[in-house]
């Protein structure tokens, strides 16, 4: 189990932000602002995929926390999905609905800054599934699922509103969606 704890990139991981580096080249993609997660594997990921050090780094966009029981074995979690909500506060952790209010709050707040068009926002899968929860008006099992790590994620934001309009798998260059 990794939540908030720190970690560098694995090779797989520095390959990954490669490539998600590659796909926004071959697109044409520039960013006006860059935001990072304050954990070293985000923070790595993002400096990969720009080429650059030009970056404000925010706690609220770290993984979700899950106390004591990180760096246990997987398996030791409770059988299927609703254990996330609660079950890892009585080891010091998170609820997702903590980590919900924290993205949602701090997603808003980038987004409603001046010169904020083309924002590059690095997090984590689980902080990243526990926004999206929060504004997917499609089928909930669509997001009960791990994406691959790098996966970009596409919004809109108008009207202080967020629209999911795609998920990207680098690797594939193909919409997972």
């Amino acid at each position: 189990m990794q939540g908030s704890c720190d970690s560098p990139l694995t090779e797989r991981g520095i390959q990954q932000a490669q490539l998600a580096r590659q796909y926004f080249q071959e697109n044409n993609i520039q960013f006006d602002q860059l935001y990072s997660s304050t954990q070293e594997r985000a923070s790595d990921t993002l400096e990969i995929i720009t080429e650059s050090k030009n970056y404000q780094r925010l706690k609220e966009l770290k993984e979700m926390g899950f106390g004591s029981f990180e760096g246990e074995q997987q398996f030791l979690q409770p059988a299927g999905q609703d254990y996330y909500d609660s079950f890892y506060l009585q080891f010091g952790g998170e609820s997702m609905t903590l980590v919900q209010e924290r993205m949602f709050k701090i997603l808003h707040q980038i987004m409603a800054r001046e010169d904020h068009q083309n924002v590059l926002a690095i997090s984590h899968n689980g902080a990243c599934v526990s926004f999206l929860q929060t504004i997917w008006q499609g089928d909930p099992n669509d997001l009960i699922r791990a994406f691959p790590n790098c996966s970009i994620f596409v919004l809109t934001y108008e009207n202080q509103q967020f629209q999911l309009e795609d998920i990207i798998d680098p690797a594939t260059k193909q919409s997972i969606l």
